[in-house]
């Protein structure tokens, strides 16, 4: 008789997503505005953990044991839970091993509440909007003769789902100096970039209004002006690895924790946030279709990039500088270990999965079994948002 285990159950997201049909449903009524990504980021959760697409099929390393496992392949959405956590992980893991270990200063960039909703209605803009701030960081080190490590976060939510778009910076308090060529101390100050950074983002959308993107008028850009923005300058760190971990939590994973979400009986939907203002846990409830667009309106656009890499950390020039910073830190960089699936499922439950369950011996890989492509996949989408069978 032949043991099988399947390591890989339905999440809480896709459970929500499928009783009563609610995203068939939601779908259908918002056809003609919905946006293609949200379409491709949903089937890949809905089909994550289908054997049609793919699966590696383990057996017991032990003669005589019949115990064998399916392990199914990613869906390699960080909208998805699953496949969100192990990209956080990986990326974490890799930016721990090559980010200078130096003080580092992490930097929020927000604007008015009132310019929140042309962000969202034009996406492009989310492009400038990051490129300002980097801009401005490395204008600042630039008249100190610097040339400093830069890599940037770009969120579009907050803790209860609300579009709040905002910029993560977080940069190296030091770097090469452009004339002795020796590593030179910097520190960023919000009283300097304060008026740097309203002036950009005014210019950015007073540009945007003349060439008829955006619609509003300049009192409107004129009072936001004058008001006070608000920069978060955190305190310098020994290195970023505090950082790498808050940021990993929300770039590459589903914009709430499945841990939040308290309650659903197929129309309406309640879940936890953590209040900043108060320090203290709200509840929110909404009826499926608001949540599905809270959830979704966060999705990227395709090709669109949410970590970017600035200063001595940009890709062009990676390969030549950053072995330069290390040496002028004196840092010994070993070569970035990949955490397969594997390691990463013993670190973060403290089992090894692929432990066989029947006689504690190590199971091997004994075929892998091709599947659908996500194109062929995505010719079943109602298919897969019913519950219907795919053949």
């Amino acid at each position: 008789m032949l043991y099988l285990s399947i390591i890989r159950s339905s999440t809480i997201l896709q459970e929500i997503l499928l009783k009563d049909q609610s995203w068939w449903n939601y779908y259908h009524r918002h056809l003609e505005t919905i946006r293609p990504a949200i379409v491709d980021n949903i089937i890949k959760v809905l089909s994550c953990g289908k054997l049609f697409k793919g699966y590696r099929e383990y057996q017991c390393s032990k003669e005589g044991c019949l115990h064998f496992k399916n392990v199914p392949q990613s869906c390699n959405s960080r909208f998805c839970p699953t496949c969100g956590k192990r990209a956080t992980d990986q990326w974490v893991n890799k930016q721990r091993e090559i980010l200078p270990k130096c003080e580092w200063q992490h930097i929020t960039f927000t604007i008015p509440k009132q310019y929140w909703l042309y962000f969202h209605k034009h996406r492009s803009l989310l492009n400038l909007y990051a490129k300002q701030a980097t801009d401005l960081i490395q204008k600042i080190a630039q008249r100190h003769g610097v040339k400093v490590g830069i890599f940037i976060a770009i969120h579009t939510f907050g803790r209860d789902l609300q579009w709040h778009p905002h910029v993560h910076v977080s940069v190296t308090m030091g770097g090469i100096c452009i004339e002795t060529n020796e590593w030179k101390d910097i520190r960023f100050s919000k009283k300097a970039m304060m008026p740097m950074w309203k002036y950009r983002i005014t210019k950015l959308l007073r540009d945007a209004m003349k060439s008829g993107l955006i619609d509003t008028d300049f009192s409107l850009l004129n009072k936001m002006y004058h008001r006070y923005w608000h920069i978060h300058c955190g305190k310098p760190t020994k290195n970023p690895w505090r950082t790498i971990t808050y940021l990993g939590r929300y770039i590459k994973r589903p914009p709430i924790a499945l841990s939040k979400l308290k309650h659903y009986d197929g129309k309406n939907i309640t879940f936890q946030y953590l209040n900043h203002r108060n320090g203290k846990y709200k509840t929110a409830n909404m009826d499926i279709d608001h949540f599905i667009y809270k959830f979704t309106q966060h999705v990227p656009d395709k090709n669109f990039r949410l970590i970017r890499y600035y200063g001595f950390l940009a890709n062009r020039v990676r390969g030549l500088l950053l072995n330069k910073v290390y040496e002028l830190l004196d840092q010994v960089v070993e070569e970035v270990k990949f955490l397969g699936w594997r390691a990463l499922h013993i670190h973060n439950f403290g089992e090894d999965p692929l432990k066989c369950l029947l006689c504690g011996s190590e199971m091997v890989l004994h075929k892998v079994h091709d599947g659908m492509s996500h194109k062929e996949v995505s010719q079943h989408h109602k298919a897969l948002a019913t519950r219907d069978i795919i053949r």
